[in-house]
């Protein structure tokens, strides 16, 4: 084993090699407010104090229960029944980990086979592993898979995925021997004519998002036709509660499908933990990055399960590994397939018609305002892009004045879309709250 020096001097280097100059730098970007605080508790107080206090510094915290929540952008405030907690939170699968020994690990590879059946099912892929960290991570392996095909070079991802996404793209691949190579957007979609003129033969992958970072539905359909025609590998990255009325990616001719599973189940947490889920057409089976469960027979005939496959690092292969992702996200895939299995086909697809029907009720209603205009009128699912004319401030004064959270400002992402903002709408929000949003739009 390596040994690993912890003297000052290699503390130094370190901080040297990242570019900065001490730890003290690494910290420069989080506030002081939030490093340096005071609870000014008098000592030696008792744990009833004690937890007064921490209750009481907690409620300054703005939260779902409070406020109605309009942002979106990748995590989103979906209503999760109380039996998906209830069931995934028994002490046989809260504390389980690692399902290396099949024999002793049965209930554990059960669920992983069954979320894995599911997402398949939910997405018209072939194959599901069990799950990755969350869907930025998701999506980076799958353009490793795409780079790992035939020793083409670049990755094409238009500037509508998620801008945090292709910072994670960007990470894992920084010290791959590959160019990523940015697609202009046209009217918050991709550009179709010039993706056409950018998909030549060193192309290993086109990128979609469905729908996109603004809420707008790409054309799907033409951008596999562009990748295929190309020779190149069609990765989508989808909204898994969209699928229960956008056409699955499987079915428009995507060879890889990921995404966040947060949606399914997982409460938005500050962002995580949540899972990615990772899926491929049957020819890329053997590329899949982490683990797969598989059913089998034992000796006795009886139904079992193991990992089928899981091309780790740690399982000796080292150097040669699919990836380097060690684990899955299992618990939290728990809840996605406790989730699914309560709604149903029927169930996902009514739920995603409330959230169509809730997210363009909300724009009608916000269009109204004067000063609010639309940013595209291409079809969307439960986001979309609204120019404000109002004060950023003031606005987002009004908008905490009247308890509402969000929504996001486009200009945070894309300079150029000043006053635009992204505003997502699920079947948690009420009348009540459309009108609240309303109100706070109108008084900033």
């Amino acid at each position: 084993m390596q040994y690993i020096s912890n003297t000052t001097e290699d503390r130094q280097a370190m901080l040297k090699t990242i570019g900065v100059s001490s730890f003290e730098d690494l910290l420069k970007k989080v506030p002081n407010k939030l490093r340096h605080f005071d609870w000014k508790l008098p000592k030696g107080v008792s744990e009833l104090e004690l937890l007064r206090e921490v209750v009481e510094a907690g409620k300054s915290n703005h939260h779902f229960h409070d406020f109605a929540c309009y942002l979106g952008a990748g995590c989103y405030d979906h209503f999760i029944p109380t039996v998906v907690s209830q069931l995934a939170h028994r002490g046989e699968f809260i504390t389980s980990y690692t399902p290396y020994q099949g024999e002793a690990s049965q209930g554990t590879l059960q669920f992983i086979y069954e979320y894995q059946s599911m997402i398949c099912e939910l997405t018209a892929m072939d194959y599901s592993n069990a799950s990755m960290y969350d869907g930025a991570s998701s999506l980076a392996e799958a353009a490793l898979l795409a780079l790992r095909m035939d020793g083409r070079k670049k990755i094409l991802i238009p500037d509508t995925v998620h801008p945090e996404y292709r910072q994670v793209v960007r990470t894992y691949l920084s010290s791959i021997d590959c160019e990523i190579v940015a697609v202009p957007m046209k009217d918050l979609s991709v550009d179709l004519e010039k993706l056409k003129s950018l998909a030549g033969p060193d192309v290993a992958a086109i990128v979609l998002q469905q729908p996109n970072f603004f809420g707008v539905l790409e054309e799907a359909r033409q951008i596999a036709e562009i990748a295929k025609k190309a020779g190149a590998l069609t990765i989508a990255c989808v909204n898994p509660i969209s699928l229960g009325v956008i056409e699955p990616p499987g079915e428009y001719g995507a060879d890889i499908a990921v995404g966040e599973g947060q949606p399914l189940g997982n409460p938005v947490s500050f962002g995580g933990p949540h899972f990615g889920f990772f899926t491929v057409k049957a020819d890329l089976l053997r590329k899949i990055p982490g683990r797969i469960a598989g059913a089998t027979v034992d000796k006795q005939g009886r139904r079992s399960f193991v990992l089928t496959l899981q091309a780790r690092e740690q399982h000796i292969r080292r150097e040669k590994a699919t990836s380097n992702i060690c684990t899955n996200h299992s618990l939290c895939a728990l809840k996605g397939a406790i989730y699914m299995s309560l709604l149903g086909p029927k169930g996902l697809r009514r739920l995603s018609l409330i959230n169509v029907k809730n997210a363009h009720r909300t724009r009608e209603r916000l269009l109204k305002i004067k000063g609010v205009q639309a940013l595209s009128d291409r079809p969307f699912f439960n986001e979309f892009g609204l120019v404000i004319e109002k004060d950023q401030k003031d606005l987002a004064l009004s908008l905490r004045k009247n308890k509402i959270l969000g929504p996001l400002a486009l200009d945070r992402f894309y300079p150029q879309l000043r006053s635009a903002y992204l505003i997502a709408v699920t079947e948690n929000r009420t009348e009540g709250d459309l009108d609240r949003l309303v109100r706070a739009v109108e008084e900033a």
